[in-house]
């Protein structure tokens, strides 16, 4: 079974969580100072927040595998739709270890695949050498967003 997977930035954590928790009728599965997200399986979502973003609303849609076969298969479809993809491989995000791979839709909209292989007491392990700094249109963010990636489309040649 695969899970659908939305993250938005909030402006007030507290008080998405009360909203959230309400909407859902349940409570989230994981809370940390800046991110909560609820593992629900009526809808099938792992709907995440967060306050790490820029402004409000959407940071990215995905689908969420249980097992690495569903990962390699809807990377398979992905490649042979010739979609630009930026594999991540093995990488951490969202307090999770996770093996990943990330498109961008014709709006700009970052589309993640991944499955969870464990917790991690931080938001990500960054490499010490890591700068927040953008050097080239197809470079992704040092959070591992696609933002960038080239979408094939007539006519587009990055973003």
């Amino acid at each position: 079974m695969k899970r659908f997977h939305v993250h938005l930035h909030v402006n007030d954590l507290a008080r998405s969580i009360a909203f959230y928790s309400k909407l859902f009728a349940a409570e989230p599965a994981r809370v940390e100072g800046d991110y909560a997200k609820w593992m629900l399986d009526d809808p099938a979502v792992n709907f995440a927040i967060s306050t790490r973003g820029a402004q409000p609303g959407i940071d990215h849609l995905g689908i969420q595998t249980n097992n690495a076969e569903e990962l390699a298969a809807l990377k398979a479809r992905a490649e042979a739709a010739d979609m630009a993809l930026l594999d991540e491989g093995a990488t951490t995000c969202c307090y999770a270890k996770s093996e990943k791979h990330w498109l961008t839709d014709p709006q700009g909209i970052a589309w993640e695949h991944f499955h969870t292989l464990g917790n991690i007491p931080v938001f990500r392990e960054a490499p010490a050498a890591v700068v927040e700094t953008a050097t080239a249109c197809c470079t992704p963010t040092p959070r591992g967003k696609p933002i960038g990636i080239p979408v094939k489309s007539a006519g587009s040649s990055c973003c």
